[in-house]
């Protein structure tokens, strides 16, 4: 795997990393949490955050609108046990997609259903950013809203 592609699978591990320990420090009943109406819960979130690896990985690929409308109906997760297992796997599906990657591969450019073209580099770039702004969400839900400070490093 390119040096780079290793180094922003380090930053996954350490994002996933922190994640799971905040999960395992909450209850099933913190799941249903909502500090904003009409926003995600904190399972909602979790939810959420568990696919990213996979839908990423899917819009890489140029997956069509459709496609992820049908991605995302088909996820469902509702306790801490299923959210985490599907993140490490989305995690672990993503990872190998991109050992697969030639040079030329993650350097070719890919065009999202909204429009968006970046290389497949760039891609996982953006789910770096992706995973760590959900992941501040999460954190912030539980300090601020909550009073629920898991007390954990956010990064190395």
């Amino acid at each position: 795997m390119n040096m780079y592609c290793q180094s922003a699978f380090h930053q996954l591990e350490i994002v996933i990393a922190s994640i799971s320990e905040m999960v395992g420090q909450l209850s099933e009943e913190d799941l249903t949490l909502r500090p904003t109406e009409g926003k995600y819960s904190i399972g909602e979130l979790l939810e959420h955050i568990a696919a990213i690896p996979a839908a990423d990985g899917h819009i890489t690929e140029g997956a069509s609108k459709a496609e992820m409308e049908h991605f995302y109906e088909t996820g469902s997760m509702k306790t801490k046990d299923e959210i985490l297992e599907r993140l490490f796997e989305n995690f672990a599906q993503l990872k190998t997609q991109f050992e697969n990657y030639t040079e030329e591969h993650l350097y070719t450019e890919t065009t999202s259903w909204w429009g968006v073209t970046n290389t497949r580099f760039e891609w996982l770039v953006q789910t770096v950013a992706h995973m760590y702004h959900h992941r501040g969400q999460l954190h912030a839900m539980l300090v601020h809203t909550y009073k629920k400070d898991p007390e954990i490093l956010l990064f190395e």
